[in-house]
């Protein structure tokens, strides 16, 4: 047990000591670091792009949703949030067709937390607003961390509950989240989002297993360990190593796999597809049965070699 006399402190940094000035420091860090964002708004983000042109301004960076393709626009600002830096965020969401919208500055006013969640609560199933805050903290003297803190976001479940598509998702996906968490400890989220994919935990950040209904018109299922570790040399390096151990891997598994390395995107993926959508709804029992056991063994192959591998990756840099 630890004495408490031995606890640290926790301290508060001001976001101008780490990063100077927004667009020059804080952007382009923000684009190499893009998927601490996604931790924090539970979103596995790729591609990110700063300083997009929207029409005669410039979008502060540009992303997209991993696995469903879904554009992202983000607008950062330092200081109080203001009616403006709202306006511009809506001004590139309209010239992007973006589908899920993020303002990170580090405060908000209640009146613009409030617009957010208006805005989350009158759009369509398929838009998304966050407001996020951005901080710094120490311990003890330490390095300063980064934090975002999530002060706005949409209600995704009773958004996508509202609709067909969202309920047979939820009608399909929360057995398979029940079971996964119930009766075989997976860490996961312990609600189904209504989309057409869930994310479960490897315990590894930037790495995650899951299971899918893929396009065309979610006409086949897939499950997959999904690599996004920050940016594409990392994600590639790590695919590498686990692709040097393809022959044991899949004879583990008892199957082919898919192997995917990040040739468009920037994410990687190893996965198992099979034909089946959501719609053939005579098939769901065996699809998630088909689910169930595939994302329990990728976690008994892949889960031993993860922290190894990646343990492998920081001694080589």
């Amino acid at each position: 047990m630890i004495a408490i006399k031995d606890l640290s402190k926790i301290e508060k940094v001001e976001v101008r000591e780490i990063w100077p000035t927004e667009p020059q420091n804080f952007t382009p860090w923000l684009v190499e670091n893009i998927s601490q964002l996604g931790d924090a708004l539970g979103l596995d983000l790729e591609e990110p792009q700063r300083e997009v042109p929207v029409g005669r301004f410039s979008l502060d960076v540009r992303a997209r949703e991993a696995g469903t393709g879904r554009p992202v626009v983000i607008e950062n600002q330092f200081g109080q949030a203001d009616h403006r830096h709202l306006g511009q965020l809506l001004t590139y969401a309209a010239g992007h067709d973006a589908k899920v919208i993020v303002w990170i500055a580090e405060r908000f006013h209640e009146e613009h937390r409030a617009a957010l969640d208006l805005l989350n609560n009158r759009t369509n199933t398929d838009t998304e607003f966050y407001g996020v805050r951005i901080e710094a903290w120490k311990i003890d003297g330490s390095r300063p961390a980064p934090r975002f803190d999530v002060v706005a976001t949409p209600n995704i479940w009773a958004k996508n509950a509202s609709t067909p598509r969202g309920k047979q998702y939820i009608g399909f996906f929360q057995p398979l989240v029940d079971t996964l968490r119930d009766d075989h400890k997976f860490t996961t989220r312990t609600t189904a989002t209504g989309n057409s994919a869930e994310s479960f935990s490897s315990s590894h950040s930037g790495l995650s297993y899951k299971s899918s209904f893929i396009a065309p018109h979610g006409s086949r299922h897939r499950v997959e360990l999904f690599i996004e570790l920050g940016d594409k040399d990392s994600n590639e390096d790590a695919f590498d190593k686990l692709h040097a151990h393809k022959q044991d891997i899949e004879s583990a598994l008892g199957e082919s796999l898919h192997w995917q390395r990040a040739t468009e995107g920037r994410a990687c993926r190893i996965s198992i597809v099979r034909e089946g959508g959501i719609d053939t709804e005579d098939m769901h029992d065996e699809i998630g049965k088909w689910m169930i056991d595939r994302l329990l063994k990728f976690k008994d192959v892949f889960g031993p070699r993860l922290g190894p591998m990646l343990s492998e990756l920081g001694s080589a840099k």
